[in-house]
């Protein structure tokens, strides 16, 4: 057997996905207390950090982690509990955007102080400056390669917002 299980690549693969899901272990239980799901979040998030708070629908999709089919049980569900709401696209009769409401907005602003603590503390302030910065650099390197649709939507006035 010549498989080398000892492999560098498997360990920086595996540390990421451990740090990842440590992270999401800490932040689920802040979710929900404030009764939002984790994807639920990140959509609010998304919308929220968009050009005019709002997205289409396929490019809110390709932001996430869900499918088109995803996006819209979540965009559903979020619309009834009124966080966000569908508008039609004026230019594509086929597209819709998802729009974050003013009680989605004031979720977030509830949400935002304690996530923020948390991200300080088990993430953020794990890190020194010079590291965090080389680390995003590295994590955006990374994801416009894997996922070159991560911010898509996202540019207003020939700029391009911050993602993620």
């Amino acid at each position: 057997m010549g498989t080398n299980f000892d492999d560098s690549r498997l360990t920086a693969i595996g540390l990421f996905a451990e740090a990842f899901a440590g992270l999401t272990n800490r932040f689920a239980a802040q979710f929900d207390e404030h009764r939002v799901s984790p994807v639920e979040f990140e959509v609010l998030m998304r919308l929220a950090r968009s050009p005019k708070n709002r997205l289409r629908m396929t490019d809110l999709a390709g932001q996430t982690s869900l499918s088109t089919s995803g996006v819209t049980r979540v965009v559903d569900r979020m619309d009834r509990g009124g966080l966000i709401r569908r508008e039609a696209c004026p230019s594509d009769r086929r597209s819709s955007y998802a729009v974050i409401t003013d009680a989605g907005l004031a979720r977030l602003e509830e949400i935002l102080p304690g996530h923020l603590a948390l991200v300080q503390q088990w993430f953020i302030g794990q890190l020194e400056p010079a590291q965090l910065s080389q680390m995003m650099d590295s994590l955006r390197t990374i994801r416009d390669a894997v996922n070159p649709c991560a911010t898509a939507g996202s540019v207003s006035d020939g700029v391009t917002e911050t993602a993620a």
